[in-house]
Formats: structure tokens, sequence, C-alpha cells
């Protein structure tokens, strides 16, 4: 059974890593959570070695419940060299996470400033506990800034719309290690891509302003459904909206700052990644005479 399980994740990882090398942490991470909870089997070569600069660890399944994925291992010394690398591993970890929190750390929350002991820390697992995450870029070549080693500084953000807040882990590459410095929490209206975020919130919850907000043409590019290695493209118009129009987040949204944040655009690419399932959507907005238009979707 958890040869097929697996069969099936690494045939999707084999596509997905052809266009986007990131989502590897997530397909080998989500793999060993559905290892854990296959009946709680031993593998049988126990003695197979892990080279110390693999990618990710590999947790061992006897050890490691499905709530910390990689357990005691130590995370490998390459994951510090992406930020997006060390968020995976840390997010999995507790024992790295313990590691890599600046104790006693500072919370900011406006006026009130606290501070989180050693024996107060809570693990924070992220977006592992949902089937995808969010990204906001300002175009194109800003998604390149993933791939950028001499970042040294980012920011996860955690948009709560329900509440307004805007939770932010901010991380600092210190002597070559990241690590979580200050938690702050501000509101939407504080947040550089404020005139978005309340926007897109609209957008995902009214489905009459949704349609309003649409560009005369939207321009589509997807899959082939006759070839899996092809994609296709045309154009989409109000009137056939409907038929491909995407289920969005209402409540919350995950954002990660990649170095220090643009001022506001008037250009915005909402990405939504699925976790080792493959899925993957794009939508650009435009900002035309004060109001955001979509006028793209990849899927």
């Amino acid at each position: 059974m958890i040869y097929f399980v697996f069969r099936s994740i690494f045939t999707t990882f084999a596509k997905i890593l052809r266009y986007h090398p990131m989502k590897s942490y997530f397909i080998v991470l989500f793999s060993l959570l559905l290892l854990v909870s296959c009946g709680g089997q031993k593998t049988t070569n126990t003695e197979e070695e892990v080279p110390a600069d693999s990618a990710v660890a590999v947790a061992d399944t006897v050890a490691v419940d499905s709530t910390d994925v990689l357990g005691n291992l130590p995370m490998p010394k390459a994951a510090d060299e992406l930020f997006d690398d060390f968020i995976f591993n840390f997010a999995a970890s507790k024992k790295l996470q313990m590691e890599r929190v600046l104790f006693p750390l500072k919370k900011v929350n406006g006026d009130k400033v606290e501070t989180i002991e050693r024996g107060q820390w809570k693990i924070e697992r992220y977006f592992m506990r949902q089937q995808y995450y969010t990204l906001l870029f300002d175009s194109e070549k800003q998604m390149e800034v993933v791939k950028d080693t001499s970042v040294n500084h980012a920011v996860v953000e955690m948009i709560y719309f329900n509440t307004g807040a805007v939770i932010q882990h901010v991380f600092n590459r210190l002597r070559g290690a990241w690590m979580l410095t200050e938690i702050e929490t501000i509101p939407i209206s504080a947040s550089y891509n404020a005139s978005f975020l309340e926007f897109f919130h609209r957008f995902a919850t009214d489905a009459e302003f949704q349609t309003e907000s649409l560009n005369e043409t939207i321009q589509f590019e997807g899959p082939d459904p006759d070839d899996d290695f092809s994609r296709m493209d045309g154009l989409i118009s109000a009137d056939t909206w409907e038929a491909f129009a995407p289920e969005l987040p209402q409540k919350m949204i995950y954002n990660i700052v990649y170095g220090q944040p643009q001022k506001d655009s008037s250009r915005k690419l909402f990405v939504m990644r699925g976790i080792a399932n493959g899925f993957e959507l794009e939508m650009t907005f435009q900002r035309k005479d004060g109001k955001w238009k979509l006028t793209k979707l990849t899927t």
C-alpha cells in the first residue's frame, strides 16, 4: 500500500520539480506524514545512510510522530542558503524551532511590547497543516527573488481578514543561520499591500463584486488536457468566467516577503500552490483608474 502511495506522490513530484524546484520540500515532508500515518510500519533498510548535505533530512519513521516530521534530525547546512528551504524545515521540526528562535523573543502589537521566553514558545506549523500556501508579488521578475541566496531578511505574514490583522514573523540570517528575531502584529491598513488586500478579500467573498472586477478580456494559460507536459492559452470573458473561477481563501492567507518590501504597486500577482498535489494558480491584477482588475489567470 505504501509503495503505491509513494509512487503516486513522486510521479507528481517529478512533474512539479520540472517547473518549481522549491516545491520538492513540501512533497517530501507530505510523503513523510503519509508514511507515519500508514499503520506505523517500520522500514526494512535501516542501515542506509542519509547524505549530510541532502536537501531535506529524511525522518526516522519509528521515532517521529505526525506532528513533528523531522524529529531530532539536524537541518542540512544547505537549507540555510535559501529562506524557502529553511522555512519548510523550520515548520516541520520542533527541535529546529527551539534552536532558531532568538529568545527572549520580542513580540510587538501596537504600543504593547512583550517577550516570549523559551518555555512559553508554542510550535508554529505555518501553512503545513493545510493543503496549499499563498504568496503575493508585484511582477514575474520579483518572483525570482525566492532563488536569491543573498537575501538575509524575510517576513512570514499571516493575514487575517476576519480580524483585520497581519501577524508578521520576522527572520534574519545571522552569521549564516536563519533566526526568528521578532513577531509584530499590524493592522491590514498599515500593510504595504493594504489596497490590494482589502480588494482581494471582497473579490474572494462577493460574487457580484468579483464579476465587476474582471477585465474586459482575461488572458488564460493552463495545462493542455491532451498532453501533461504542454500548455495552452486563450482568452476568458465575463460571460464564461464562472466556468474558470477558482475557489479562493476567504478568512486568511499567508505571504512571504523576501528582503525589504516594495512600495505599493499598481500590479499584483496572487500565487496559490498546493502541497504535494501539483495544484498551481496565479492571478494577475492590474490597478486601472483606481480600481483593481483581474487581467490574467494561470493554472
